[in-house]
């Protein structure tokens, strides 16, 4: 059996095969508890990529059922990824440095804490306004009025688009949950771990559309100019070599032929 994977150690797609992948099953033999009869799963991957070669390991409590070959699972009651630590994935290192460690804690704590996760995703995210943007007003809220602003006269930076300010503001509602506190502290409002998750999405998504595109198109751009200049220092280089040529030549203009 084969499926397409992400290592989340160095990002790298590939194609897992039965020879570098792996998973388990065994029935817990102690009894039949709230959750009915379960058991543990596992599941390893190795990375093909010979740079990296790393296993990824992930465990899963589940319920089980009972079929004609045996115990099977049926269902996740609560999964764990063992290695990484983390769902996160490798950020270049021309995304600041703030901005990565941010989003790293956000993947993090994900499970453990949502409503954290999802305040250190607002951070993050305010923080790219800050920096890719150049916008610092102190409050999100005006740094995204003022993103629209430049975005409406044709002075945001590439790559920034409204539905993505749509839902910067979006994430800046839900980090509050976790960032302050309701006025009737009794009203407690939850962020699920895919609610946070999807915060942390749109992190990696402007990642990709706003550091990784700029540095890209920059390395395009000054690939172009380092052809250009070496052409035109080939141009020079022959002219000399001709004009040096022409130089050393004879001039028999002015000989006379005796018969």
């Amino acid at each position: 059996m084969t499926h397409q994977w992400t290592c989340p150690f160095c990002n790298n797609h590939q194609v897992v095969t039965d020879a570098n992948f792996q998973s388990s099953f065994r029935k817990f033999h102690i009894g039949k508890s709230t959750k009915g009869e379960t058991g543990l799963a596992y599941t390893a991957t190795r990375c093909v990529n010979p740079d990296c070669n790393e296993v990824a390991l992930s465990a899963q409590y589940v319920r089980s059922r009972s079929t004609n070959n045996g115990w099977v699972p049926e269902q996740t009651i609560e999964a764990w990824q063992l290695r990484p630590g983390s769902s996160s994935k490798p950020q270049p290192d021309y995304i600041p440095a703030a901005l990565r460690e941010d989003y790293f804690e956000a993947c993090a704590i994900r499970s453990a804490s949502p409503k954290a996760s999802a305040t250190l995703a607002r951070r993050c995210l305010q923080g790219m306004i800050r920096d890719f943007c150049g916008i610092a007003k102190g409050r999100l809220i005006d740094e995204i009025k003022e993103l629209n602003k430049r975005l409406d006269d044709g002075s945001a930076p590439r790559g920034v688009e409204p539905e993505t300010i749509e839902a910067i503001d979006a994430v800046r509602d839900i980090g509050n949950i976790g960032a302050h506190m309701e006025k009737d502290i009794n009203l407690i409002i939850d962020v699920e771990p895919g609610e946070a998750q999807a915060l942390i999405e749109l992190i990696e998504m402007l990642f990709e559309e706003w550091y990784v595109a700029r540095h890209k198109r920059e390395q395009r751009l000054a690939a172009v100019k380092t052809i250009a200049a070496e052409k035109k220092a080939a141009i020079a280089t022959g002219r000399a070599q001709i004009a040096k040529a022409v130089a050393a030549t004879p001039d028999d203009e002015g000989d006379v032929i005796e018969g």
